[in-house]
This record gives C-alpha cells, sequence and structure tokens, in this order.
C-alpha cells in the first residue's frame, strides 16, 4: 500500500500480562524503575510520533486502579480489557478501531520493552509503507546449537522484537482467520501464516524485552545512567479583571472567588509560571513565544494545553520531571481549603506523585500592587533530569 494510503499511525501496547516469570509482586509493567513505572517509560517512546493518532493500552482488569496510576497527565484514548491470552488480547485491541481506520497503520508493541528507541520505530514505519507488515527483528550474536551440541547456522535467523506494525484491517483479518490456532506467539507471524510478506527492520540488543528478575536488574542499571539535573524558574502575573465573577482558575482548579483574572487564554496564573519553569529547563523560550496572545487560537484557552505542551518537547529531549515548587503570592483568595485537589491536578498534570508537588501561598501584608489585590502572581521551581 502506498504512503498515500496511510491516513495515520496507532500504537497498541499490550499489558495485560501478570509477569509471573520475574517473580516479583507487582506486574513487571507496574514496576518502577528510574522513578517511573515500565509501561510508563514505554508509552512515553511514542508520544512524539509524528503522524500519531492514538494510543491504546491493554490491560487485565485487576490492574485498573495500577494503570491508572501509570498514566497519570496522558491524554489516552481509554485501556482496552485483555483476554487469557496475548493473541485474544491483541484481538480485543484491533476490535476497538473502527472501519474507517482499517487502512490505517497500527504498531503492536510490548508494554515490558521500554527502551525501544525512536529511530528504531522511524525505520519500522518506513519500511511499512512498502508492504502490509513489517517486525523489528535483531541478529543473532551468539553460537546456537541443538539439544546435540550441532551448532545451527545463524546467519538464518533472528531474534524477532515488536514494534510489529501492519495495516489495521489485514491484521484484523488474520486474527480472525487464525481465531482459534494457538500455535503464534506473535502478531507478524499471525500475517505471514495468511500468505502476507513480513519485512524484516534490523533491531538493537537494547530493545529487550523485561522477562525475569535478572532483566529487570538490567533494567534498572540501564535506567541509572548518569544524567544531569537542570532547574527551571518561571515567573508570571495577572491583574484583576475588574468586572464581577462567581470562580477564578488557579492551577487548573476553579475556586470560588468574586474576581477572575485577566489574560487571552483562562489566566491560570500557576500554570503560566509552571509552563515557563519547564521551557527553562530546555532553553526553549516563554510561554508568551510559543502561544502568544496575538493568536486568537488562545482566547480562552485551557492552560493545561500549555503545560502539556511543555512537557512534550521536555521529553522529546529523554528529560524527566522529578518535582515541581510553586509558590503563589495573593491576599486573596485562601487556597488552603482547595489545596490538596490543586495538588491532585497538578500531580495528575505532570505524572507525578502527590509528594513531589510543593505548593505554598504567602500575602504581600498589603504591600504593592498584591497587596492592593490588584492582582496576582505565581513563582515556580521545576527539577528535571536528562541523559548526559
Amino acid at each position: 500500500m502506498s504512503k498515500e494510503g496511510r491516513q495515520g499511525i496507532h500504537v497498541l501496547i499490550a499489558a495485560a500480562g501478570s509477569g509471573s516469570r520475574t517473580g516479583l509482586s507487582t506486574p513487571k509493567q507496574y514496576r518502577r524503575i528510574g522513578g517511573k513505572m515500565v509501561l510508563r517509560h514505554t508509552i512515553e517512546k511514542f508520544i512524539d510520533l509524528q503522524g500519531l493518532k492514538s494510543i491504546r493500552v491493554i490491560i487485565a482488569p485487576e490492574h485498573a486502579a495500577l494503570y491508572r496510576e501509570a498514566v497519570q497527565g496522558l491524554d489516552l484514548a481509554p485501556p482496552v480489557l485483555g483476554a487469557k491470552t496475548r493473541k485474544q488480547s491483541v484481538y480485543n485491541g484491533l476490535s476497538a478501531f473502527t472501519r474507517a481506520e482499517y487502512d490505517d497503520t497500527v504498531l503492536i508493541h510490548d508494554a515490558a520493552r521500554p527502551f525501544v528507541s525512536l529511530s528504531s520505530i522511524e525505520h519500522l514505519l518506513g519500511a511499512v509503507q512498502n508492504g502490509n507488515a513489517a517486525t523489528l527483528a535483531a541478529p543473532v550474536a551468539d553460537t546456537l546449537v541443538d539439544q546435540e551440541y550441532k551448532i545451527i547456522d545463524r546467519e538464518k535467523y533472528s531474534a524477532v522484537q515488536t514494534p510489529q506494525a501492519f495495516r489495521i484491517g489485514l491484521l484484523k483479518q488474520a486474527h480472525e482467520a487464525f481465531k482459534n490456532d494457538d500455535r503464534f506467539t506473535d502478531d507478524a507471524g499471525i500475517v505471514a501464516a495468511l500468505g502476507e510478506i513480513v519485512t524484516l527492520v534490523p533491531g538493537t540488543r537494547d530493545n529487550f524485552k523485561i522477562t525475569t528478575a535478572e532483566d529487570m536488574m538490567m533494567a534498572e542499571r540501564l535506567l541509572a545512567a548518569p544524567r544531569e539535573t537542570r532547574t527551571g524558574f518561571g515567573y508570571d502575573v495577572h491583574a484583576f479583571d475588574p468586572a464581577p465573577a462567581e470562580k477564578i482558575r488557579l492551577g487548573g482548579i476553579d475556586i470560588p472567588h468574586p474576581k477572575k483574572l485577566l489574560g487571552h487564554s483562562d489566566a491560570d496564573v500557576i500554570l503560566h509560571a509552571l509552563t515557563d519553569a519547564l521551557l527553562g529547563t530546555i532553553g526553549e523560550g516563554d510561554i508568551g513565544q510559543l502561544f502568544p496572545p496575538s493568536d486568537m487560537k488562545w482566547k480562552n484557552a485551557n492552560s493545561e494545553l500549555f503545560v502539556k505542551e511543555a512537557m512534550r518537547r521536555v521529553h522529546h529531549k529523554s528529560g524527566h520531571i522529578i518535582h515541581a515548587d510553586i509558590t503563589l503570592l495573593a491576599e486573596a483568595p485562601k487556597i488552603g481549603p482547595h489545596r490538596e485537589k490543586m495538588i491532585a491536578r497538578l500531580a495528575s498534570m505532570l505524572g507525578l506523585d502527590a509528594d513531589r508537588i510543593g505548593l505554598k501561598a504567602t500575602t504581600m501584608e498589603g504591600l504593592g500592587f498584591i497587596g492592593r489585590q490588584e492582582g496576582i502572581s505565581a513563582q515556580c521551581v521545576v527539577t528535571v533530569t536528562f541523559p548526559t
């Protein structure tokens, strides 16, 4: 199928397994390494793909709470419930697509492969443009022997990896054709059995699947590679609108108050300071450059969009946000009664635990424009680590 026929890219991540071979009490995809769950690391490898239309994750029903924790702050389609086998689970995921999406490309990926590189994914997508199916496959480096120690020619073999790429309609057709056949261990094998050519795209040995406790230890070592810590500072100020109001937007939530803030967007002074702090860690200007008030597209926009774009840029440079500390300078409103709700919203937005969000407020003792209740300002400091 031609490139023009591909309407978009979807990612289907298989995360419904129990991970029992690791011997750990928590399923491997929900194990924290490098401060994040394995599933989160995996998802973040795909969120910056050009042409991406959706990411769907297949989960076990009993893991719903763990899944919600793993994807805090990410804008994903609802998860798909898995089945008894991986093959059946993937079919459930394919069934979530509409007929209109059947000419799109779907990437099937194991949740327990968090080290796949963006370049490998792009090479895979390039290969599938000239056919209907492709998979990453790494050359076999070790000597291969059978039980009688007869050497097997390793040049003829490759270790199949994920992601694997297909036209959605074709993959669903293959699954339906072999619905009751349990001999397949991957989706490329099912498509090949249908008579389709599967293109092998060279993968890397780093893209291993976390299967055993030893694999988990290796993953922890890889994610403990040297990183540098950067600190970003953001500051924002908004005046009060003289017109009467019923609520004010602060930290992503609405608080009852007789005044709202003036601004081109929703004027959420906390989220604006947070956005600038995030952008400061990667040297990419400020909120006014990315979202200029002269652009009517941002008129009355939810400031959470600004935070998400700043986060996307940080993640694109492999940044890992570990902490945010915010100070609100205002005579009113008092945020004490709303602090827990605001922290929960910020934690969800940033994908952090609540204890990694600092939120404080102070008055100006009646001094200056803040003391005269003419406006509000906010300061934010974020801590982000990056590979060295």
